[in-house]
């Protein structure tokens, strides 16, 4: 007897029509870009203020002369018509020549200076210039995140898109979301509304850890800040241990940035970038 079964329907299925929506608060983007100036400023900054110590130690006190302290340090080296420069980690040196100690100047001559001009603010050593723009970008920094924090917590964004949950957390879930941004494959459609666990870990460790120790050592190393508040100093072990730490921690801030900013370029920068300055994002369909 012949069958009588319908014919197979082999046609793919509908793909759902884009849509715009709203992804981020105004809020959220007027700190976000607020922050963003504040950080690129404090960095750029800070890398000249180094210039005028480029040696870090850890304890309460630090010279020249207190070697057994010190674990890092830039410099050059002769011959001085062309000279070598050099990062030194625990004892172990680094040829950095035309990136740390020794690079071009924007005349095209040789600059002995830590950081080469393209990368601090002011492009010359300057001092004075860079510690009142880095205390302005400070104060930025620290209200902007009081205002970001606050919104997040009164509104329930920081529990809701910030912080990973306990599902998020299992190892088979970190595992999985590693290998999908190893093989740069991107939350799509209704998945994109929302942070996956390590851009969660990201956000939550340099907006909730690094930030917060940035400023706490930044008042630490404070004369006046010290006077009111003096266990600042000994929280961190000593001043010059609470520049070190402040310098890792920025160090660290400089990492998410890059690789932030990598991210973004390669999961489509228009729709990211877009989403960062309307508020809005398409879904649907291929996005």
């Amino acid at each position: 007897m012949a069958s009588t079964a319908p014919p197979l329907d082999l046609a793919p299925a509908p793909q759902p029509r884009p849509r715009r929506v709203l992804r981020h608060h105004w809020l959220v983007r007027l700190t976000h870009w607020l922050n963003a100036a504040a950080i690129i400023i404090l960095l750029m900054t800070g890398l000249n203020i180094f210039g005028a110590h480029p040696r870090l130690y850890w304890g309460d006190a630090g010279s020249v002369d207190q070697r057994e302290r010190l674990w890092l340090e830039t410099g050059a080296s002769p011959p001085w018509r062309n000279p070598t420069g050099w990062l030194e980690v625990a004892g172990h040196r680094i040829d950095t020549t035309g990136l740390i100690g020794v690079s071009q100047s924007p005349a095209g001559t040789t600059s002995l200076v830590a950081f080469p001009h393209w990368a601090t603010l002011p492009a010359m050593r300057d001092l004075a210039t860079a510690r009142t723009w880095h205390f302005f970008a400070a104060w930025v920094l620290i209200l902007n995140g009081l205002v970001w924090l606050g919104f997040g917590v009164l509104s329930g964004r920081l529990g809701r898109e910030i912080l990973p949950n306990r599902a998020q957390l299992r190892p088979a879930h970190l595992w999985h979301d590693i290998v999908e941004h190893a093989k740069l494959r991107f939350p799509k459609g209704e998945a994109a509304l929302s942070y996956e666990v390590l851009q969660r870990l990201a956000y939550a460790g340099v907006a909730l850890v690094l930030i917060p120790i940035v400023i706490l050592t930044g008042l630490a190393m404070s004369p006046g800040m010290d006077a009111a508040w003096p266990f600042l100093d000994a929280l961190w072990g000593g001043r010059q241990s609470a520049r070190s730490v402040h310098f890792l921690a920025m160090a660290g801030i400089a990492g998410f940035l890059i690789l932030h900013l990598v991210l973004v370029l390669l999961s489509g920068p228009i729709r990211q970038v877009g989403a960062m300055i309307t508020g809005r994002m398409t879904i649907g369909g291929d996005a």
